[in-house]
């Protein structure tokens, strides 16, 4: 395929494309300079180096074709992938589900120089999430320097953290992985090497664990619909479910005191049912604890805002600050 044209130096915030890059999609969406959601699009994830530069190209274009506007007015893209991240050189490695193995993929450097020079930033997917949840809830709410944990419950269990506007790696990228904090010592073996850990009870293989699909459809959708029509085992295991990703709210608000918790991965597409059985699981919590009630953790945890890929949405505005630096907030 041809790659685009060469773009406009940046001099400030132009428009921004950002992408969510996953195993089996791709979501992208152009970002405006005020920060709306212009256009956005979605596409199948192609597999190895080669496949992911190429289908990264084709969802700038097509997003930016989407909007009617011109690539010229891209000032710089935002990429957010799993895997291993450095985003100082723009590189990832171990990224198994996109088809990268141990050896780092400059996809920063290889991008721009397909898009024509373009600044390209490189995140996390799940630090892009963060930051994509921190940009709406501000747009939503007019408020500025956003506390959050965007709490992903999906095949494991991790945290992005936006600690006062800005985005919270750690000392070696660890920041927010609480899915490994054993909360049982004699509780089952984790991969990790642990016994007990956080994520073995609130992640998404968690429901898969106390309620395996009976008709193949998602396992959280199954045991969600059983509770609600009345099934009792199934009430017992929803209720177990959202007391443990209610102990990862709780652990998050009591180690950074973050305003808001975020529910996103796989799990959290189940919307408001979810949110209800967890903040009910705070309340209950909260009844037996004065210190926890003054903390008023049901109120603090929430969905994504919109119906915008908060990824994606996150990517761009990584991709945004590129093109001027000093405006940069994440």
């Amino acid at each position: 395929m041809s790659d685009l044209g060469t773009a406009a130096p940046p001099v400030s915030p132009g428009l921004s494309v950002g992408l969510d890059i996953g195993g089996t999609k791709t979501l992208a969406v152009l970002l405006a300079p005020d920060g709306a959601v212009l256009a956005q699009s979605r596409l199948a994830t192609e597999q190895g180096a080669t496949g992911v530069i190429d289908g990264a190209v084709r969802a700038v274009e097509g997003v930016t074709r989407q909007a009617g506007m011109p690539f010229s007015a891209v000032t710089g893209v935002g990429v957010g992938v799993p895997g291993l991240v450095d985003a100082d050189d723009g590189t990832v490695r171990h990224a198994v589900n996109l088809g990268l193995n141990g050896d780092p993929l400059d996809l920063a450097a290889m991008l721009s120089a397909r898009l024509g020079g373009v600044p390209v930033g490189v995140e996390n997917d799940l630090n892009a999430a963060a930051v994509g949840a921190a940009h709406l809830i501000e747009a939503e709410s007019g408020s500025g320097s956003t506390d959050l944990a965007f709490l992903a419950l999906g095949t494991g269990l991790a945290a992005g953290l936006v600690l006062g506007g800005r985005l919270r790696r750690g000392a070696s990228g660890a920041a927010g992985e609480i899915g490994h904090v054993p909360v049982d010592p004699a509780g089952p073996a984790c991969p990790c090497g642990q016994r007990g850990c956080l994520e073995l009870y609130a992640s998404g293989t968690a429901v898969s664990t106390l309620w395996p699909s009976r008709t193949g459809r998602p396992a959280p959708v199954e045991l969600f619909e059983a509770a609600a029509g009345g099934d009792l085992d199934a009430v017992v295991a929803r209720d177990r479910y959202a007391r443990a990703v209610a102990a990862a709210v709780r652990m998050l608000v009591l180690s950074v005191d973050v305003q808001h918790v975020v529910l996103g991965g796989g799990v959290a597409q189940l919307g408001v049912p979810l949110l209800d059985a967890v903040r009910a699981a705070l309340t209950d919590e909260s009844d037996a604890s004065p210190f926890l009630r003054s903390l008023d953790l049901p109120a603090r945890v929430r969905l994504a805002p919109g119906r915008v890929p908060v990824g994606a949405v996150g990517a761009a505005v990584v991709g945004r600050g590129l093109a001027a630096p000093a405006t940069r907030s994440y």
